[in-house]
Parts: structure tokens; C-alpha cells; sequence
């Protein structure tokens, strides 16, 4: 049998913590998120890291925001079983071990089997009887949500309430500055890498290059479980590592405003505003969907579910007066239709703008 094992070959793992009263059958799964690795060179460096490795993870680690026991600080989920998976094979969970060197490189692609045997585990643990469920990750933990979604759906039981909700994992086939087509280039050689196209959907790939089919927006096309995509219109990462990727502006014209919404000018800001009706544009079919639901903010951030002050607190961002967490708890419970898509920059006052050019 082929171990289930990190990058580096250590024992994958995730933390838990146990549901009480009302929401002792009820389990919220957290994907942690964390980028990805392209090529031996950068898997070599991640597979010394907590990315790579279990020996560099904290054995405990703060559950804020949608995976908090407090009622304040979540209110829909709090009392529910929350199980925060670690993530640690560089490729959203999805690599197989068959493309794995035989040449001496010291390298393990078991994404899919780490994802299969962490679900294993907790089906055993009470995840098997449960009456509501929700698949959650941010970034890269939110693709692997995108892509295990249905999965996850098939192992529950046909009577339980089963959604997803991918957090700044939206992530968009667009060109840079340049017209480069840097994430695609990128994607392709993580999908080549690790053998991801056994992970992905067979109509996909039948119908185009596997790597294309690892993009949300063709991703979605496929799903059959309701899902929510929490995404800010200006997702830091993507502007960063998308938009405008190192090496797409040697003059330095755009540094400053790659670091800082509010330090880009009006030129900039128009551009911003064509990768905002990208991504509108990319989740348009959710829009179609009743059983779909969106909150799509004007905020220079990246992943808002797992810090209490973007899901829910008194400085949270809102959408029509509603914080993250009450928007996905109206569409989790059928309470009320969410699709929330804010205003374009600057309208929003309430926006937790991240501002990479203070010293931290």
C-alpha cells in the first residue's frame, strides 16, 4: 500500500475540535490554504517548511473566525465539530504518487491520498452520521475545496445538508500586465508536476488541457453541490502573483500599488477594476444558481473566513449592512438568497484594506 505522507514524507495531519449541544452531528472541514509548488527546485524548499512537512507544523493552533467555539465571534457554527486539515503536499491536495521521480529525488505527490485519508479517519470519528456538513479552505485550501467538493458530498449521508464555501480561492485564467500568461504557465507546471489531472473533472479534461481544468471558473462547471465563493474583488494575492507576477514590471511602475490599493493611480486603478469584472464575469454561472451564493467585496485582502475580524466583529467589511458570516449563514440555512457583489473600489468604508507597504 502507498503511504499516505507529506512532501517530505512525514505523516500528514489536521486538529480538531469536538461539537457540543446542538451541533454534536454537525462538522465544518477547513482546508488550510498556502500556494503551491512548480517545479523540484521550489517542492525541495517547501518540503522544509510546515507547507512540506509535519515536523515544522505547531502542534496547536488558534480556531478563529468560521472555525471559533465562540457564538459571538461565529454564530451559525460555533458548537459544531471543526477539523482544520493541514495542507502540506503543494498541490491543493490533489497529487498522486505516480508521477512521483524514481530517480533518486527525494519528493512525495500524495495529496489525493491525504485528502482520502483524513476524510477516512473522520467518517470513523462521527463525520459518517452527520446531519449538516460544510467543506471550507482559503486559497489554495480553497481550490482543493472546489476540486474535492462533490467528493465530499459523496460520503456523507443522502439525507445530511452538505455545501462548500471556497474562500480567496477563485483564482483567475487572466494574462498579466504584460499579456503573459503567468498563473496558466504556472498551473500547468503544478498539474504536469504532480499528476493532478486524476483529480480533476473527466468532462474537463476530455474537452481541453488538464491544466485549464484546475481554474475555478471550469471547475464550477462540474459541481453539483451548492457552493459559496467568498472572494474580494481585489484579492492582494492575485494582483501580487496574477496581475502583476514579479517580472512583469521591471520599471517598478506598479510597486507601489501591487502593495497598496491606496497608493495606485487612476491608470491602475482602471485595470483593477477590468480584473474585478474578470472575476465577476468567471463566477457569472453562480449567479444563475439558487442554490449558489457569493459575497464578492471591494477589498484589498485575501482569505476572510479564519480571522475573526473579517468574518464577523464589529469592524467586519459589509455587504447591505451583513458581515461574511452572516451572509454564508443565510445561504447555509436557506434563511434568505445571498449573492452579494459590493460596489467597485473605493465605495466601501467598511474594507479591511491590507497595506504591504507599512513596516509590520
Amino acid at each position: 500500500m502507498t503511504r499516505t505522507v507529506c512532501l517530505d514524507g512525514s505523516l500528514p495531519g489536521y486538529h480538531f475540535q469536538k461539537g457540543f449541544g446542538s451541533g454534536s452531528n454537525n462538522w465544518l472541514l477547513h482546508i488550510e490554504g498556502g500556494g503551491w509548488c512548480n517545479s523540484i527546485e521550489t517542492c525541495e524548499i517547501r518540503k522544509r517548511t510546515a507547507l512540506g512537512s509535519s515536523k515544522y507544523m505547531d502542534p496547536l493552533i488558534p480556531f478563529d473566525g468560521i472555525l471559533s467555539h465562540q457564538s459571538s465571534q461565529n454564530p451559525d457554527f460555533y458548537n459544531w465539530n471543526i477539523v482544520k486539515m493541514r495542507y502540506c503536499d503543494g498541490a491543493s491536495l490533489a497529487g498522486h504518487p505516480e508521477s512521483e521521480f524514481k530517480n533518486g529525488t527525494k519528493l512525495f505527490f500524495r495529496g489525493q491520498l491525504i485528502w482520502e485519508a483524513i476524510m477516512s479517519e473522520l467518517l470513523s470519528l462521527g463525520l459518517s452520521k452527520a446531519k449538516q456538513a460544510l467543506l471550507t479552505g482559503c486559497s489554495a485550501g480553497g481550490l482543493a475545496t472546489l476540486i474535492h467538493c462533490d467528493d465530499f458530498r459523496a460520503h456523507l449521508p443522502k439525507d445530511a445538508t452538505v455545501k462548500c464555501l471556497a474562500d480567496a480561492g477563485f483564482f483567475l485564467d487572466e494574462p498579466d500586465i504584460l499579456g503573459n500568461r503567468t498563473m496558466s504557465n504556472f498551473y500547468h507546471d503544478v498539474v504536469q508536476l504532480q499528476g493532478v489531472a486524476k483529480s480533476l473533472h473527466k468532462n474537463c479534461i476530455t474537452e481541453m488541457e488538464p491544466s485549464k481544468c484546475i481554474f475555478p471558473q471550469q471547475i464550477i462547471k462540474n459541481i453539483r453541490t451548492p457552493l459559496f465563493i467568498v472572494n474580494p474583488a481585489y484579492d492582494f494575492w492575485q494582483i501580487q502573483h496574477v496581475l502583476v507576477p514579479a517580472g512583469s514590471d521591471p520599471d517598478g511602475y506598479w510597486r507601489r500599488c501591487r502593495l497598496s490599493i491606496q497608493k495606485c493611480d487612476s491608470t491602475q486603478i482602471e485595470n483593477l477594476q477590468g480584473f474585478r469584472s474578470s472575476l465577476l464575469k468567471a463566477v457569472g454561472k453562480l449567479q444563475h444558481d439558487k442554490e449558489g451564493g457569493m459575497f464578492i467585496n471591494s477589498c484589498f485582502v485575501h482569505c476572510q473566513t479564519w480571522m475573526a475580524e473579517t468574518w464577523h466583529s464589529s469592524n467586519s467589511p459589509r455587504i447591505n449592512n451583513k458581515t461574511i458570516a452572516e451572509s454564508v449563514g443565510d445561504w447555509y440555512f436557506n434563511r434568505k438568497v445571498t449573492k452579494e457583489i459590493d460596489c467597485p473600489y473605493p465605495c466601501n468604508p467598511t474594507c479591511y484594506h491590507m497595506d504591504f507597504t507599512q513596516p509590520s
